[in-house]
């Protein structure tokens, strides 16, 4: 296996698999408590990962909510947030959400290469615009976060994201929180999409945990090989 940071993905769904509903506002699927878990997990992360398309609809920060945690991090001699990654194929991204406006960290971009020029003039000192192939190649983001000391990679979505990483095969460790209600909104986003997953009946996910978190399931998966 060529060097690569450990990869965790971290989802919330609905009993039916959705992680949000077809409405303008984000369904939250989670409550106080497991956001308080998913920030301790975090914490334990050098990056976080998060699709192009999730800047735009969710709009989210990617900071530690915890001052606590991010103090222990400093003493640690590690900075008190975690590197901020995202991909995009078209480079359809604002330079004033909150990923880049946020926080005292860097901020990486990966995209085509016939892309790159436009989307770093756009995004100036906001964030370094890197070449990732065409069409945008995991293994080779993947790599070149591990150039940067990135050990420990946090995948936070969206659909397309976590169905990238799963039948890549490029995931160590999944966490799935599940929520004690359906939707059933055929226009909602899952938390795959198809595709030809292997972790498949013959190549099953160990279950290696299972949390109650109030009304709320955590299941805790390790994927294949996985190294820690």
């Amino acid at each position: 296996m060529s060097d690569r940071p450990y990869t965790l993905l971290s989802c919330a769904m609905s009993a039916d698999g959705y992680i949000d509903d077809a409405s303008p506002e984000r369904l939250r699927l989670s409550s106080a408590a497991d956001f308080d878990r998913v920030d301790g997990v975090r914490a334990t992360c050098d990056a976080i990962l998060v699709g192009a398309e999730t800047i735009r609809r969710d709009d989210p920060k990617l900071l530690l909510r915890s001052p606590a945690r991010r103090e222990r991090r400093v003493a640690r001699g590690v900075p008190g947030d975690l590197v901020k990654v995202t991909l995009t194929s078209g480079g359809d991204l604002d330079p004033a959400a909150r990923f880049f406006t946020t926080g005292d960290v860097a901020k990486l971009v990966y995209t085509r290469a016939d892309v790159v020029p436009a989307l770093a003039e756009r995004l100036g000192d906001a964030a370094e615009v890197i070449d990732a192939g065409d069409p945008v190649s995991l293994p080779r983001v993947l790599a070149d976060l591990w150039t940067r000391g990135i050990r420990r990679l946090m995948v936070e979505g969206g659909g397309g994201i976590h169905t990238r990483f799963l039948t890549e095969d490029l995931a160590d460790e999944l966490q799935l929180v599940v929520a004690p209600f359906f939707l059933g909104d055929p226009a909602a986003p899952r938390f795959v999409r198809p595709g030809v997953f292997p972790q498949s009946p013959r190549r099953p996910m160990r279950l290696d945990a299972v949390t109650r978190v109030g009304d709320l399931a955590l299941l805790r998966y390790l994927i294949g090989g996985a190294r820690g």
